[in-house]
């Protein structure tokens, strides 16, 4: 089914974001919109602001960055349920894809215990109605002192993927587990981000 008011949009039969063949067929088609080719400069300066220590990046996609950490010695697994990222991930990491798996974050056990979950547009994949699985996940896997830190898209969407959170939505899912101890305005986004992203370090609590 196409988007008659975007013809630069391909003909795309799932339409369910919440099964792992919606994604393949957009990376089979090459329509990736939400892939910033690069690793974001917000990110850089976090990473540059810390000590080396164990990273989970859900929903990788293409998982530049989960590059950019195995390339200075930092211990990551970058995960999707999309074997099409997957095959992405790892054509584009090298010697370093052994840190991609093809896995659903909902039962995923990591090899290890996480001290950083990054989040870079994979709430905004979840339809609203899996915002409370992601809470509840990302508690489980995170131990008291550890972070969800990353890029938020904020502000509703009338439909998506990206699905928009409120900020009072955001912030009622995530205090129940996490208190907020960074909130930084991002720029460089790329256009389907752009103006709504921020960078928000949330610590498990």
């Amino acid at each position: 089914m196409s988007d008659p008011t975007n013809p630069d949009v391909p003909d795309f039969q799932n339409r369910d974001p919440n099964s792992p063949g919606f994604w393949d067929e957009r990376f089979g088609q090459q329509f990736t919109p939400w892939d910033q080719a690069g690793v974001p400069e917000t990110f850089k300066t976090f990473v540059a602001s810390q000590n080396a220590r164990n990273v989970l990046i859900p929903g990788c996609g293409s998982a530049y960055e989960a590059l950019y950490l195995a390339e200075l010695g930092w211990p990551v697994r970058a995960i999707d349920f999309s074997a099409g990222a997957v095959e992405a991930a790892r054509a584009q990491l090298g010697a370093h894809a052994g840190v991609v798996e093809e896995a659903d974050f909902f039962a995923y056990a990591p090899p290890f215990s996480p001290d950083w979950i990054y989040e870079r547009a994979f709430l905004c994949a979840l339809p609203k109605n899996r915002w409370p699985d992601y809470a509840t996940r990302m508690a489980a896997l995170l131990k008291p002192g550890a972070l969800l830190a990353g890029f938020f898209f904020i502000g509703s969407t009338p439909k998506g993927p990206p699905f928009g959170i409120e900020r009072g939505e955001l912030d009622a899912l995530l205090t129940p587990h996490f208190e907020l101890i960074e909130d930084r305005e991002v720029s460089g986004s790329i256009a389907v981000f752009a103006g709504r992203e921020r960078w928000l370090t949330w610590r498990r609590i």
